[in-house]
Order: C-alpha cells, then sequence, then structure tokens
C-alpha cells in the first residue's frame, strides 16, 4: 500500500488503485455513534407509541363520562 499524499490515514493500493482509509479509531467513533443516534431514535419511538395510547385511554375515559 501506499500512502496518499497529504493524509496519514489513506492508501492506495497498489493492485486495484482503490484508496483505503486506514482510520480505524475513526471508523470505531463512526459506528459507536451510529449505534447510539439509532438507540435515541428508537426509544423516540417507543416514547411515541406509549404517548399515543396514554392518549387514546384518555379518549377512551373522557367519552365513558359523558
Amino acid at each position: 500500500m501506499i500512502q496518499v499524499e497529504g493524509n496519514k490515514n489513506l492508501f492506495r493500493d497498489e493492485n486495484t488503485g482503490a484508496i483505503v482509509n486506514m482510520d480505524t479509531q475513526g471508523y470505531f467513533n463512526y459506528v459507536n455513534s451510529r449505534n447510539r443516534k439509532l438507540s435515541e431514535k428508537k426509544e423516540l419511538d417507543n416514547m411515541k407509541k406509549d404517548i399515543d395510547e396514554i392518549k387514546s385511554l384518555l379518549h377512551e375515559l373522557v367519552n365513558r363520562k359523558t
């Protein structure tokens, strides 16, 4: 592999000419960030479902009283 000039993490594969990013720490940071965002989205989706259920139950309770 030949290091790309001006970038310490990029290398060019001599056989294919492909540029390969060798920054493993950056990759792990990206994966952790993506997983954290997916987890937060899942938590928000669950909270939305819970709120919808509470609203439905409140509507049912109000309609039963009248």
